[in-house]
Order: C-alpha cells, then sequence, then structure tokens
C-alpha cells in the first residue's frame, strides 16, 4: 500500500455518493433521509407516505422514490404493501452478528499487519492515534469518521479485496448505532487510547496482544453502543 493510498483511507467516511459528478437530487433526498433515521427525526418503526416525505423533504416522487429504494437495499427501511414506507426495526441480535464477523476479520487484519515487512500505514495510524493528548479530536461527529477510517484502514493493510468490501458493509450495516459511541467524552478518550495500545502492539510485532486488545475494544464499544442506543430511543419516544 502507498502512503498516499494509506492516507486517502484515513480520510472521513461520509454518507455523500464518491463521485466528481454533483449531488443529484436523488443523492440529496437519500442524505437527507439517512440523517433523519440516525438522529431518530425518524424513529424505529415510524411509518410513512412518499407524499409525507415528499413534502417533508420538498423534493418531487421520483428522486425521493430512487432513495427511499436505495435506503432499503442498505436494510434502513422496510416497504409496506398498500400502506407505504417503514423505518427498520433496531435488531441487536443481528447488530451483534455483524460486530462478530467484524471481529474475525478486524482480526486477520491486524495479524497480516503486525508480520508485514512493509507497513507505510502504520506511521499515519501513529500520527493519528499517538497524538498528544491537546491534539487529539473532540467532536463526536468527527471522532467517528475517524475511527471508522482506522479501523478501515487495518483491514485494508491485508491487501484482501474481499475482505475489505464485506467489511466495508458491514461498517455501513452498523454505522447507526456505532457512531453514538462517540457521544460521551469518556468513550472519545478510551477509543483514542484503546487504538493507541492496538497500533502499538501492531508496531513491535505482537499480533496476539493486537488481536486480544482489538477484540476487547470492539466488544466494549457494542456494549455501551446498545445501551446509548436504547436511552436515545427512550428520550425520543418520550419527546414525541
Amino acid at each position: 500500500m502507498t502512503s498516499a493510498r494509506a492516507k486517502a483511507l484515513l480520510a472521513p467516511v461520509t454518507d455523500a455518493p464518491v463521485s466528481a459528478e454533483p449531488a443529484t437530487l436523488a443523492d440529496q433526498a437519500y442524505s437527507q433521509l439517512k440523517h433523519l433515521i440516525f438522529d431518530f427525526a425518524l424513529m424505529p418503526g415510524d411509518r410513512c407516505s412518499e407524499s409525507e416525505l415528499a413534502q417533508r423533504l420538498a423534493v418531487s416522487r421520483t428522486p425521493l422514490r430512487q432513495a427511499l429504494q436505495r435506503l432499503e437495499r442498505e436494510g434502513f427501511l422496510q416497504v409496506l404493501p398498500k400502506v407505504g414506507w417503514q423505518v427498520a426495526p433496531l435488531d441487536f441480535d443481528t447488530f451483534a452478528a455483524l460486530n462478530d464477523l467484524r471481529i474475525l476479520i478486524e482480526c486477520h487484519a491486524v495479524q497480516h499487519l503486525a508480520e508485514a515487512e512493509e507497513r507505510p500505514a502504520l506511521k499515519l495510524l501513529a500520527e493519528r492515534w499517538l497524538a498528544p493528548e491537546a491534539e487529539r479530536l473532540s467532536d463526536a461527529a468527527a471522532v467517528g469518521q475517524a475511527d471508522e477510517a482506522f479501523h478501515s484502514l487495518l483491514v485494508q493493510g491485508s491487501g484482501n479485496r474481499e475482505m475489505a468490501r464485506v467489511h466495508r458493509e458491514i461498517t455501513e450495516r452498523i454505522r447507526i448505532i456505532r457512531r453514538l459511541d462517540f457521544t460521551k467524552p469518556a468513550r472519545v478518550e478510551a477509543t483514542y487510547d484503546e487504538h493507541a495500545r492496538i497500533v502499538r502492539a501492531i508496531t513491535r510485532r505482537r499480533g496476539d496482544e493486537a488481536q486480544r486488545l482489538l477484540r476487547a475494544h470492539i466488544t466494549q464499544s457494542k456494549t455501551e453502543v446498545r445501551h446509548i442506543t436504547l436511552d436515545m430511543l427512550y428520550r425520543a419516544r418520550r419527546q414525541a
């Protein structure tokens, strides 16, 4: 992996389509809807018609339908015959299964990085995650994006394209709850500390230690986001 390639992988992860072309109306509607779902403005189980959504987003039916179909393919929406659309319920069993698969993929990746001869990505990871406390990010959204970039770069460093593709799909599916891990300052600090320990273990070629640290890191994050998500849903329903 070249340094330029590794640096690109540290760029923030966004929902916007990767294209040199301007965002289409369908792209804009997709991003708006996804933010409504992620912010629980549209809560799991909520039902809505295309006409209601078109009015809410001030967009015509055709680009709206394209956005809805895209979100359905990604698992965020469900279509109900003769009723309309429904925000998919949160399935914590599925999230747990996806995180288990994610652990397998990332543990394989860190073992590979620990043994690899050339590891240019590690320098970039160290610059971000071994930085002095004064240089640490504090904004929840920025930390969430940096966290995704960290884990993506670990997997990209394995050189296995299919594994990286599956990992990207998992990342997309769990993002709705994973990002909530950084709404608490203590979890931001913990993420920096845990990532730093993982990077140091890989740098020292201690693959077994890196896998153990990574497994514990993901498991703790999974537990935290479940609690935070349930609390946010409870508060959102009370305010509805």
